[in-house]
């Protein structure tokens, strides 16, 4: 492991990160050992108490063993001689022996399993017949009836390895085929052998083909049953479950009932019982020793590197709002401490879970509820050390004052009241017990009903305090009073006789709520990346700005020098911050919405029937040859849910992506743009097509009306789909970039705005032009400043004749030379280009670093040269002419 140096502190540091999360994978290592425990109760409590190991229910159909199946043939080519021939005939009839014996197994078990399947199939049909006909008017015992079918549905179940291991054997019995098929295509009736050995091997052959072929046939059967007898156990156990939710599990509450409470808790805490748990430790402890050392050196290391664990919280959270220092493994560290925290408590009672297991029916039960209370405690216990005094709740997340109070102060006299409850309850509810369910365990649930109503109202009623608007909100008002009642209902609801009903809606309500806790607290963990990866951002923009400014603002006072026009901002394609953060955070909203939706959705989707109800609406149907797909309104909530997704996602889209992934790589500019306009259009078109194939609209179906849009766009929107192409190309290809000074149809200017359709050019005039962007791409264009902004300057001299040449380029060269607007590389460069009618010409070549020094250049130049020529005593002539007056005779 990669030991981490804190800054100060020369050591390793126990309480980092590394170490919680060392803690939680060894924790979830030892959990499911530990979980397997509690199902002891309702299957050995009638058996002998000393053997307390759970065993799995057996399976209906065991998956056959690798035995079972026939080694490959022996055989790989045929052999030519006498003594090949009889050693093959001889494996061949070993190997026809072997495949008959799996042929006959394999139909045995085929004969089993349809059986099973008859009986299944009778037994849906008329339990299916009887309920339709009974409708909800059934009696309590017949619903106690169905809740022991459902049981016996539930203990039975197929080996997971049935079906692959059918499959394995259906492989190697075609390859047997085909490997036969090949022996019988290449027999030579000319070989040098014997008509009788020929014969025979022929013969054993053909034989072996044969039995081969039927094995395929049965096999192929045979997984054809298996996989239909499979559905069935699984509609059969969905149809009891849906009339069972339904229907009252016991008697309404009475009088009756407190007296069998008494009873319950004199049976329960008899001494006896606990006595049996006490002679119990010693067997719980060897059997379970090596699972026990684990979880003890988990508690004491998670008890020494507690004060730890608080003082690198307290340490890390001087760092947070502080841009140099502040990151989000900070947040993630103090996640992970946060729940080491939360640990140990949750260690002592697996432990208690294990050494009470042995301690017969009571021991077996009160291990299952010390598992549950292991699980409530971890989940209560890590949302109170989140909520802590200076911790992720209030110095990483943010979160209100008043809501962190609440849960400071309600959620310890919560878990007082639940874990008792969450440890007893499972007691009742098998083995020699279960006959106090009714009052033991209804009593229990109506306690914790009551706990979590209180606390609900604690919790909801702090959050509304925070502002007026929230407190006179008739809509929260509302939310208050459904999540207060919620709980109290199913109390009531169970004290009514609905008690399978009421633990089933309230258990699902407790994994849906901590569901949603766990998507809040990765939501907040989502905001605090992106606080502060935007508050980096903000900075190294400011400091690009502020060089951007002094740049900008020298190329301004060099276009007034030169007189020529400069746009005084560039439409640079880079979002505000603002934006990106409402981007961002909406589209991490929404994401964790659907999430969220689409958890609930499969936590509740066996609970409530009423959710199938969509599937079973058919609004159309689409025939594809043989094959139809039936579109239902269910389909149609999906692809509407799609295409909601796309529309949002291509909204803030751009925004998360400038965030997470573009701000941090070395992108030229426009790089970024073109990024995110080219994704836009992918989850356009995958949005599009998805939900297009949810209704039943496969592209096999839509290409020839794909093909006919895009033979009229080509000749409709001819230019317009030209432009759009042509854009997409100049943002990859780059041609041209924002700020650029490009010439292209006798146009000059700057590059202010490139968008998909056309590009905006600033001229010296300080007009805007715009430019279709296919003509970018389709006429020739120069870009003075594309790679390089140095552009050379020519200057045309002309002086006397009669004068020194080299004195003339020397002095021409060093005015040149002396001028601070020509770069040094390359170097300027004078020449004698002409002899010319009045004048000896030269030319000054030079270099400048932008197209704006050309002309303060050129006067700054010429200028000089004037001074420094008539200095020299060098003139400048005047242009000559000879004129020649002819005088006519007689004129």
């Amino acid at each position: 492991m990669e030991r981490r140096q804190l800054s100060g502190r020369g050591r390793w540091w126990p309480g980092g990160g590394v170490w919680p999360l060392l803690m939680w994978l060894l924790l979830s290592v030892a959990m499911p050992a530990m979980a397997q425990e509690p199902a002891a109760g309702g299957a050995e409590a009638e058996g002998p108490a000393q053997s307390t190991v759970v065993q799995a229910p057996e399976p209906i159909i065991a998956a056959p063993e690798a035995s079972d199946t026939p080694a490959p043939l022996p055989i790989k080519t045929l052999s030519q001689s006498e003594t090949g021939v009889r050693e093959e005939i001889q494996s061949l009839r070993s190997a026809l022996w072997e495949r008959q014996a799996a042929l006959a197994q394999t139909r045995e078990r085929l004969t089993y399993a349809k059986s099973l399947q008859q009986r299944l199939d009778n037994e849906f049909a008329s339990l299916e017949q009887r309920l339709e006909s009974a409708g909800l008017g059934l009696s309590d015992n017949y619903a106690n009836l169905l809740r022991r079918r459902l049981d016996r549905l539930e203990q039975q179940h197929l080996a997971d390895n049935l079906v692959p291991a059918i499959k394995e054997q259906l492989e190697a019995a075609r390859i047997e085929q085909f490997q036969l098929e090949e022996f019988g295509a290449v027999l030579d009736p000319d070989e040098p052998v014997s008509d009788r050995l020929i014969d025979q091997r022929v013969q054993v052959l053909n034989q072996l083909r044969s039995l081969v072929d039927d094995h395929v046939h049965v096999l192929t059967e045979y997984f054809q049953v298996i996989t239909a007898l499979e559905q069935r156990l699984r509609a059969y156990q969905e149809l009891v479950r849906r009339r069972l939710f339904w229907l009252p599990s016991v008697e309404p509450a009475g009088p009756a009932m407190f007296a069998e409470l008494l009873q319950a808790v004199r049976s329960i805490f008899d001494p006896s019982g606990l006595m049996e748990i006490v002679k119990g430790f010693p067997a719980s402890v060897s059997a379970r020793l090596p699972l026990l050392v684990l979880l003890g050196l988990l508690f004491a290391g998670l008890s020494y590197s507690r004060r730890r664990l608080k003082e690198r919280m307290k340490e890390d959270n001087r760092s947070i709002g502080k841009v140099g220092k502040d990151r989000i493994g900070l947040t993630v560290t103090a996640l992970l401490s946060s729940v080491a925290l939360a640990l140990p408590g949750v260690l002592l009672l697996f432990v208690g879970a294990l050494l009470v297991a042995e301690g017969g029916p009571l021991g077996q039960g009160l291990a299952s509820g010390l598992v549950d209370a292991a699980l409530v405690l971890f989940l209560l216990g890590s949302v109170s050390q989140i909520a802590r005094p200076q911790g992720v709740a209030e110095c990483h997340f943010k979160w209100q004052a008043t809501g962190l109070a609440a849960i400071r102060h309600g959620m310890p006299r919560l878990l007082v009241v639940l874990l008792p409850v969450a440890a007893l309850s499972p007691v009742t509810q098998s083995g020699a017990f279960m006959e106090f369910d009714a009052s033991f365990g209804r009593i229990a649930f109506t306690i914790a009903s009551l706990a979590l109503a209180i606390f609900i109202h604690r919790l909801a009623a702090a959050y509304r305090s925070v502002t007026p608007a929230r407190r006179d909100s008739r809509g929260w008002q509302a939310v208050h009073l459904l999540a207060v009642a919620t709980p109290l209902i199913l109390a009531l609801a169970s004290l009514l006789g609905y008690h399978y009903t009421a633990v089933q809606l309230e258990g699902a309500l407790f994994i849906s709520v901590c569901w949603l806790v766990f998507l809040t607290l990765m939501r907040y963990l989502g905001l605090r990346a992106l606080a502060v990866r935007e508050r980096r951002l903000k900075m190294e923009r400011l400091r690009a700005k502020r060089a951007k400014d002094q740049e900008l603002e020298a190329q301004l006072e060099a276009s007034a020098s030169s007189g020529e026009g400069q746009p005084g901002s560039l439409d640079l394609p880079e979002m505000d911050l603002y934006d990106i953060s409402a981007q961002s955070q909406a589209l991490l909203a929404i994401s964790t919405l659907f999430v969220a939706i689409a958890g609930l959705w499969v936590l509740w989707a066996p609970i409530i029937p009423a959710l199938h109800l969509f599937d079973e609406i058919t609004l159309w149907t689409v025939s594809d040859g043989d094959a139809s797909l039936t579109v239902t309104l269910s389909d149609l909530g999906k692809a509407a849910l799609v295409a909601f997704v796309t529309v949002y996602a291509t909204r803030n889209l751009p925004g998360t992506l400038e965030v997470m992934i573009l701000s941090r790589l070395q992108l030229a500019p426009g790089s970024g743009y073109a990024i995110t306009t080219v994704v836009t259009y992918l989850i356009v078109i995958i949005g599009a097509i998805a939900s297009l194939n949810i209704l039943g609209a496969e592209w096999s179906k839509l290409q020839w009306l794909v093909a006919a849009l895009g033979v009229g766009l080509g000749f409709g929107l001819q230019e317009i789909v030209a432009n759009f192409v042509s854009g997409i190309i100049l943002l990859f290809e780059r041609p041209i970039r924002v700020g650029d000074t490009v010439t292209i149809g006798g146009i000059t200017g700057t590059v202010s705005r490139i968008r998909i359709r056309a590009t905006t050019l600033v001229d010296w005039d300080r007009k805007e032009q715009i430019i279709p962007n296919k003509t970018f791409v389709t006429q020739d264009l120069t870009n003075w400043t594309l790679s390089d902004s140095i552009t050379r300057v020519i200057v045309r001299v002309g002086v006397a004749y009669g004068s020194d040449v080299d004195v003339v380029r020397e002095l021409l060269l060093g005015v040149a030379a002396n001028n601070d607007r020509v770069v040094e590389e390359p170097p300027p460069a004078v020449f004698c280009v002409g002899l010319g009618d009045s004048s000896i010409n030269f030319e000054i070549r030079a270099f400048v670093r932008s197209m704006l020094d050309i002309m303060p250049l050129s006067h700054e130049i010429h200028s000089a040269i004037t001074r420094e020529l008539a200095k020299s005593g060098i003139e400048i002539p005047f242009p000559q002419r000879d004129i020649h007056i002819r005088t006519e005779a007689g004129k």
